[in-house]
């Protein structure tokens, strides 16, 4: 079956599609044909060696499928079952895979394939952000950063649906229509505003609760001082690069300020906190409250075109690769 792998980091062109041999799945595991991969933007600290990979290595943790067999122990699947996943090893730029059955959920009717493909990873985080790095309320108020982007679109109309105040910021003004019909509160264009004015103009210069920042570096300094004293600044990713030497005493200075780096992985390390935070994802989408908008297609051959877009800030919403 075809595959993409890298022998080497570095910059799109690295990843390679490649034929590859899957074994019969191992005890406690389902073999699964994907219909529907995700991309997501920590796939590409894998690919760039921010983040360290095992090499050769494959790529991807998100995708949707049908089992086409099952390990030794597995139970609650059938061969045929719809499935999808969001967490557990690399291995989603593929054709098929084995991957473990306590790391699958059941689609229901209502969700296509694609969706799903572009909901668990993406939702799982906008889930554990909400609920519990930190406990968004009704009426609070609080900063996203690339609120167009593919967390972004699911975190607007998730956090709408619970009642809070979101700001969101995007990086031109095309994109401002984009987190608009995500349903945020506000969309700053950070290209022709100044963000901190205008979130303390919004707050009536009281700052936000939280600010929810996957960029990094380019917008720490931003997300510092649009917080409220005693505020908390949820780092949760790196698209424009790491943050280092960071200065403890700022928080101090600003204000008590309290930050934290999170993973999604430590938010579902147990089985009932995996189970908690699917079942919370499925039943949004199924709910309608929560709409996947999948704006980027690309076949499986591509994902290095894709790796590009997604790098090079050229995509809204979610993007999926076609096997």
């Amino acid at each position: 079956m075809k595959a993409i792998q890298f022998e080497t980091t570095g910059g799109p062109e690295v990843l390679k599609l490649v034929d590859i041999t899957l074994a019969p799945p191992a005890a406690g595991e389902v073999q699964m044909r994907h219909t529907a991969i995700g991309l997501n933007f920590v796939d590409t600290y894998y690919r760039s060696g921010l983040y360290p990979a095992t090499l050769p290595s494959g790529l991807g943790n998100e995708a949707a499928g049908v089992i086409t067999a099952l390990g030794r122990g597995v139970k609650g699947f059938k061969v045929g079952d719809r499935v999808a996943y969001g967490t557990g090893s690399a291995g989603a730029y593929q054709e098929a895979r084995n991957i473990s059955a306590s790391k699958l959920v059941k689609l229901p009717k209502g969700i296509k394939d694609e969706t799903a493909a572009a909901m668990m990873l993406k939702g799982m985080t906008v889930r554990y952000l909400l609920r519990a790095t930190y406990k968004l309320k009704r009426g609070e108020f609080a900063v996203f950063h690339a609120a167009a982007g593919g967390v972004g679109s699911i975190f607007g109309q998730w956090s709408k649906a619970i009642g809070a105040k979101v700001i969101g910021t995007v990086g031109s003004p095309e994109k401002v229509a984009a987190a608009k019909a995500n349903s945020y509160a506000y969309v700053i264009d950070t290209s022709k505003e100044d963000v901190v004015a205008r979130v303390k103009e919004i707050t009536k210069g009281k700052g936000v609760a939280v600010v929810y920042d996957a960029v990094g570096k380019e917008t720490l300094q931003i997300s510092l001082d649009c917080l409220r004293p005693r505020g908390l600044l949820v780092s949760f990713g790196n698209a424009s690069g790491p943050i280092t030497n960071f200065n403890m005493g700022q928080l101090a200075a600003k204000g008590s300020l309290y930050i934290t780096r999170p993973t999604l992985y430590n938010y579902t390390a147990t089985e009932a906190e995996f189970k908690a935070t699917a079942r919370d994802v499925v039943r949004m989408v199924a709910s309608g409250k929560v709409k996947i908008r999948i704006n980027q297609r690309y076949p499986l051959a591509d994902a290095a075109k894709a790796h590009a877009a997604l790098e090079g800030r050229r995509t809204t919403g979610a993007s999926i690769l076609v096997p």
